[in-house]
């Protein structure tokens, strides 16, 4: 679970910012999306083959 401590004199929409940087950096909201249907095997490892490919092609 992720969590932010809002200091004392820090302003909540700063805390609310560091929360969502948290957020981003752990995967959370692409866990939710990807959670949000049924994918299938296939599906899965046609996904996750293409992001290495693109992950792994030099940009020129």
């Amino acid at each position: 679970m992720t969590k932010v401590r809002v200091k004392s004199d820090e302003p909540f929409e700063k805390a609310l910012r560091r929360f969502k940087k948290k957020c981003n950096k752990e995967g959370l909201m692409q866990r939710l999306k990807e959670m949000k249907h049924y994918e299938k095997p296939s599906e899965r490892r046609r996904r996750k083959l293409a992001k290495a490919i693109a992950r792994n092609t030099p940009v020129e």
